[in-house]
């Protein structure tokens, strides 16, 4: 005599939990749609520096700095190898594009700072959205947890390494989000051979590529949690 008030107090919840995750299916998509194109700004940036497009100024503090460290004699024997030094050393080669002429290193560094802050506040936002809707799929008993859950972890790893810990804490483990002077000091570091191309590319390239691969994974994840519910409950 009591199923009928039970099976309605399950369709209630099944259809609160539902409309839960409509909500933050809709706020997962959106917060994925910031990140990748955060992600785009940023790789975009350091193709834009590293193509020679927008040329980084030099830094005088440093050099007048390390000219007063220095007695007389040594100022002069460093700058005369420094000028020999300059006349045999290969210019960078440099891409003109006229559609980015205009294009600076201030207005590089204040994307890169701006869309820095973005990226880590949507990323963690994404993989807060991932985990309300494993909440909202358990509570609910709607289905496709294994999908849910693997979204979970895959967009929680993914924020790991968007976080810049080596400007947080100061260590050698770096994130993907990197500053202006990390970029600057990179493209113009004086390191050379394939070992250098090899981990300079795959600081700002490489790294990179792997925090959109675990983002798409963890979107195709969470898609095939939605479908695996509709199919559960026979909408489609």
């Amino acid at each position: 005599m009591n199923e009928g008030p039970v099976n309605q107090s399950h369709m209630v919840e099944t259809t609160d939990c539902l409309e839960a995750v409509g909500i933050f299916r809709g706020w997962k998509n959106f917060f994925f749609l910031l990140v990748v194109i955060c992600l785009v700004l940023v790789q975009a940036s350091f193709w834009l520096v590293n193509l020679g497009v927008v040329q980084i100024p030099p830094a005088p503090a440093a050099a007048i700095a390390e000219i007063e460290a220095v007695s007389a004699a040594a100022a002069e024997t460093v700058a005369q190898s420094s000028e020999a030094m300059t006349e045999a050393a290969p210019t960078r080669k440099t891409v003109r594009l006229p559609l980015l002429e205009k294009l600076t290193w201030e207005h590089v560094r204040r994307t890169i700072e701006l869309v820095d802050g973005v990226l880590i506040l949507t990323a963690g936002l994404f993989c807060l959205a991932m985990f309300f809707s494993l909440m909202v799929s358990l509570i609910g008993r709607l289905g496709g947890i294994s999908h849910i859950a693997r979204a979970f972890f895959l967009s929680l790893i993914m924020f790991v390494l968007v976080v810049p810990w080596q400007e947080l804490i100061g260590s050698s483990v770096i994130g993907a989000a990197y500053t202006p002077a990390e970029l600057a000091k990179w493209v113009s570091g004086d390191g050379s051979g394939v070992m250098h191309a090899v981990l300079y590319y795959l600081r700002f390239s490489g790294y990179w590529f792997l925090v959109v691969l675990l983002a798409i994974m963890s979107q195709a994840r969470s898609a095939r949690w939605t479908k695996a519910i509709l199919r559960r409950l026979e909408i489609i």
